[in-house]
């Protein structure tokens, strides 16, 4: 029997990941990576070094694959198109992906499909984001966010600008600049849904994604606090917005609970995401599995948790560079505790890891993985 090979351009912790999810699936895998030194690549049997950006090597890539995937939306939409063209099966597609690609888009889309967004438009200089500022009726004004409409990633590319004054930075990058009012929410949701091409969609436990300086810190599964109704209403978005922009693998909707009780969409990625990282200790077919399964178009594993809570926290690289000695402690402090490390050089701010507890009782859940996170960062010796 001859089993399919999967290609993920990016080389990251979430084409390792994905990797190592598609090995009891029998499931051969390929990646394009930017060097022999990248997570994936130091795990991954079969690497080509490249740049996603050039078609030439796409297309060198995309020969020896059954189906291409991506552990990012950066590729060019009409490079992936090309790839189609030649009888490439790219998923999720270019048509597709091109709302994570491209924010301006998205939003676009959203409102045509009377998905609930926070206020948004495109503006062409500071003078325009004043006017953004104030142009709707009972609008707040400033501060408002400003995100470039492609490049951006774990707070790169957004601004939260609180006068006039502070809003010609993000033009500088030399791209559109979408504006979006400032939501006044209570917390960051996360819906995850993962779907295939004939349509059987998965829909996991909303979770609670707590986001420190613009990059993810903390997740909990499920949201705790969420009413039923709450969590089917995210649920629901995310399935639309799969089934309605064609998505083939997995989709993480990134979404605001506001103090008056709405969720609001704030992100998509057309990928395996932060937020989902808790599945793969926490439920009994991780988003990683999923997504190769829907590339493939097999049958869909089952999302449901595993454990009435599942905490993931992101380990942060440190001043400290060596996490081994951290690394055994943890361990023997806490031998349900599971850890994940990413192969990378250890550099402050940076995620190198994360782990991940899962338990009956929130608090001492949350606690522990709190503590080994502090613990292999540096932050606390005992």
């Amino acid at each position: 029997m001859t089993f399919p090979v999967v290609g993920m351009v990016g080389g990251g912790q979430l084409a390792r990941m994905t990797h190592q999810a598609g090995i009891p699936l029998g499931v051969r895998f390929r990646v394009l990576a930017d060097t022999s030194s990248d997570s994936a690549a130091q795990v991954a049997g079969d690497v080509v070094v490249g740049d996603y950006r050039d078609l030439d090597t796409l297309k060198a890539f995309a020969a020896g694959c059954d189906v291409v995937t991506f552990d990012h939306e950066h590729v060019p939409t009409e490079h992936l198109r090309a790839l189609e063209a030649a009888g490439v099966a790219v998923r999720p597609g270019p048509d597709a992906l091109l709302h994570a690609h491209d924010k301006g888009v998205m939003r676009k889309r959203l409102a045509e499909l009377g998905v609930p967004c926070p206020r948004n438009r495109i503006v062409a200089d500071p003078a325009d984001v004043v006017r953004f500022a104030e142009e709707d009726e009972g609008a707040a004004g400033f501060p408002v966010v400003l995100k470039t409409t492609v490049g951006g990633y774990d707070g790169k590319g957004v601004w939260v600008v609180r006068g006039p004054e502070e809003a010609a930075e993000p033009f500088r990058a030399g791209v559109p600049v979408l504006a979006e009012e400032k939501v006044d929410f209570v917390r960051e949701l996360a819906a995850s849904v993962v779907r295939s091409p004939h349509g059987q969609a998965v829909a996991y436990p909303v979770v609670e994604s707590l986001q420190v300086d613009g990059v993810c810190f903390q997740v909990t599964a499920p949201a705790p606090g969420l009413s039923a109704g709450r969590a089917a209403e995210a649920q629901e978005i995310a399935l639309r917005i799969a089934g309605e922009l064609g998505v083939t693998g997995h989709l993480a909707v990134e979404m605001f609970e506001t103090a008056d009780g709405r969720v609001l969409v704030n992100e998509l990625a057309m990928r395996p995401h932060n937020s989902g990282h808790w599945s793969i200790d926490g439920a009994v077919a991780s988003q990683f599995e999923n997504h190769l399964r829907a590339v493939l178009d097999l049958p869909l594993g089952e999302p449901s948790a595993r454990a009435p809570w599942t905490v993931m926290v992101n380990v942060l690289g440190g001043d400290y560079p060596d996490m081994y000695r951290p690394y055994l402690h943890v361990m023997a402090r806490d031998p349900g505790l599971k850890v994940h490390m990413y192969g990378k050089d250890v550099k402050p701010g940076r995620k190198v890891g994360h782990v991940t507890v899962c338990g009956s009782d929130l608090d001492e859940v949350r606690e522990r993985a709190l503590h080994a996170a502090a613990y292999l960062r540096g932050d606390i010796t005992e």
